[in-house]
């Protein structure tokens, strides 16, 4: 018997505010822009990309309570091994980072399906260790989730999800609904991805990395959807700095789902804002000056600096923006991955430079 899943999700994703179709209009039209207006090299493009993995596998794996700063990354994607692969932030963000660059790579080769879904879980999976027994099948026991504060603690329990006797029927629907609704295309995408994505989180249907998987599978839809510029701007980063919000917006939301008064607009409003700004971004990009719109406030400190004088060293910086040294470093990574500075020397005596 199939799960009753058609009805309720349309019922969702059909009640729209002017807020929500403002937005989904202003997206359409930022779309439309960077298809028309994409100017950028290959190499450009090609170094944004590599900055959008790196910053898209932090931000997702943080959320979860990882740890590793995007400098920290790029040392470890760039070959500098860390003395324990053992660690758990390693494991993650090696899993994050590779099926991130898959679906980049792949996103429209096969449809979107159970086998798929495993298939990306199994690969996000890879490497931890803890997760070995139930890496691309669906979860045994109970789960619930939870939300972490920034040193990985546990500080609250947000909603029950789906039992286990009943995930893989649940799954299998939302998947069939999903290709329906895109295959008929009676409503917005985003609205379909956003019902798609609310629904999947709280089936919540392996035992661990749903979380993580949720915002891979938001980029794979994203992009088969026809955003182009998904690849480049990430949207992990985005709900990394508006995290209490992201975590507010799915709780209120899940709450009501099962519910006689099923309303899930906070989540599509949320949703719908990180994507305008993602697309707004991203439409900042098309113009060679305009990358430096990518920078967190920090990074951006920084760079103002270096323009200010020209060359500098980590010890100046520090001085110079009050900002701690971890993130100064931290911010010469970014703006190294972006080609907007560069290094000279090595060590202790390395300074930095426009390009």
């Amino acid at each position: 018997m199939k799960y009753p899943i058609k009805s309720p999700l349309n019922q969702r994703i059909s009640r729209t505010n002017s807020a929500i179709n403002a937005m989904l209009s202003q997206v359409d039209e930022l779309r439309g822009e960077w298809t028309g207006g994409v100017n950028l090299s290959p190499q450009i493009l090609g170094r944004l990309k590599k900055s959008a993995l790196i910053t898209s596998a932090g931000a997702s794996t943080r959320i979860e309570g990882a740890k590793l700063s995007d400098a920290e990354i790029e040392r470890l994607i760039n070959g500098l091994k860390f003395d324990k692969m053992a660690d758990r932030s390693v494991q993650e963000v090696q899993g994050y980072y590779e099926t991130l660059e898959f679906i980049y790579d792949n996103y429209n080769d096969t449809p979107i399906s159970e086998n798929y879904i495993f298939e990306l879980h199994a690969r996000l999976l890879a490497y931890s260790d803890k997760d070995t027994r139930h890496k691309g099948v669906y979860k045994k026991l109970e789960n619930s989730v939870k939300m972490y504060n920034a040193d990985g603690t546990e500080v609250a329990t947000l909603f029950k999800t789906s039992p286990p006797l009943l995930t893989e029927q649940h799954t299998r629907a939302l998947v069939e609904w999903f290709n329906d609704e895109i295959d008929e295309n009676n409503h917005h995408p985003l609205l379909v991805i956003a019902g798609f994505l609310v629904e999947f989180l709280h089936i919540h249907p392996f035992q661990d990395g749903n979380g993580r998987l949720s915002r891979l599978l938001t980029d794979l839809l994203m992009l088969r959807a026809g955003f182009a510029y998904v690849p480049y701007l990430s949207q992990a980063k985005i709900i990394e700095e508006n995290k209490a919000e992201y975590y507010i917006a799915l709780r209120r939301s899940q709450i009501t789902l099962g519910t006689p008064h099923e309303n899930i607009t906070p989540w599509l409003e949320f949703f719908l804002r990180v994507s305008l700004k993602q697309a707004k971004d991203a439409v900042g990009l098309l113009t060679g000056e305009n990358v430096e719109k990518t920078l967190s406030r920090y990074q951006l400190a920084v760079w103002e600096y270096i323009k200010k004088v020209g060359e500098a060293d980590i010890k100046t910086t520090v001085a110079a923006t009050k900002i701690e040294r971890p993130t100064v470093k931290q911010a010469y990574a970014k703006l190294l991955s972006l080609k907007l500075a560069e290094r000279v020397g090595e060590g202790r005596g390395s300074r930095y430079r426009l390009i």
